[in-house]
């Protein structure tokens, strides 16, 4: 059975939920074994799966005929291509006791870990050198990368000017794009389930001959050759929702480095930044 990309297929955990009361009490245990180890599911085997819970290899041929399978690994290869595409699987598994939080904290460790180590202490300066010798610095990012294009800007603004977020709330790309050039640098944000606008906006980026910052996950690789930087962040989580945590701390480590490295313009701006907060009266301040 082919595995279709088509949003329209309901996934497993749909299937799972439609199908669940016509199934057997054996088959229920199996397809609830699937949805709270769905995360660990690559590392099971049919036998596996009957083990653990006490049904035989046969009620879980079965259990996946039923929804729609040929065999487990027909399912194991439909697990990953979810993951890949950030599809959120709610295994109603997620209690939060100790154990969940364990598990939570060391895929967020794995994940940090990965995204520093594959930064090299000279791609990362010369990233920073790049932000701060910028004519404009331009953060650009979609559906779920948006949050972190709009984090960026707000600490680089900080820093040194011209810099600035697109596209606007209900507005195109093109106004702002239209004038980048050579001296200018992009920051674009490409974790998964990027729009399909993605692919032509990096061929007009290149275009236009201005330096590109790519921020993605394992699924953006592909597109690395076509930029100057590539910044890859994990986002696997034991959870349904994908963690953008290493792409924070990242964001975090680049903005500070570009600070210290202009601190006498950074200090100053940031001085005045305060000082305007006070003439206008546009913050609360809160004493400790």
């Amino acid at each position: 059975m082919a595995i279709s990309s088509s949003s329209s297929m309901p996934h497993i955990g749909q299937r799972i939920t439609r199908q669940f009361a016509e199934l057997s009490a054996q088959e229920q245990r199996v397809a609830t074994f699937i949805l709270d180890h769905f995360d660990d599911l690559a590392t099971f085997s049919a036998a596996d799966l009957a083990r653990s819970t006490g049904v035989s290899k046969s009620t879980v041929s079965r259990l996946f005929r039923r929804l729609g399978f040929e065999n487990f690994q027909v399912v194991k290869q439909h697990a990953r291509q979810l993951r890949s595409l950030g599809v959120p699987l709610v295994t109603g598994s997620e209690r939060p006791d100790e154990a969940h939080f364990k598990r939570h904290l060391t895929r967020e460790h794995d994940n940090l870990r990965q995204t520093f180590a594959n930064v090299a202490p000279e791609h990362f300066e010369a990233v920073v050198n790049a932000l701060d010798h910028a004519g404009r610095i331009v953060l650009i990012g979609f559906r779920n990368s948006y949050p972190l294009a709009v984090h960026f800007r707000q600490q680089l603004i900080q820093a040194r000017d011209h810099v600035s977020l697109a596209p606007q709330p209900n507005q195109s790309l093109a106004e702002e794009i239209v004038s980048l050039g050579e001296k200018d640098v992009v920051v674009l944000f490409g974790f998964r389930r990027r729009p399909a606008v993605f692919n032509t906006l990096l061929a007009t980026l290149a275009a236009k001959e201005c330096r590109v910052l790519l921020f993605g996950d394992a699924t953006a690789r592909g597109h690395a050759p076509r930029v100057d930087w590539w910044l890859e962040c994990p986002l696997d989580t034991v959870s349904a929702f994908d963690s953008y945590a290493s792409a924070m701390s990242l964001i975090s480590l680049l903005s500070n480095s570009l600070l210290h490295q202009r601190l006498t313009e950074g200090r100053a701006r940031i001085h005045a930044i305060g000082e305007l907060y006070q003439d206008i009266d546009e913050l609360e301040l809160c004493e400790r």
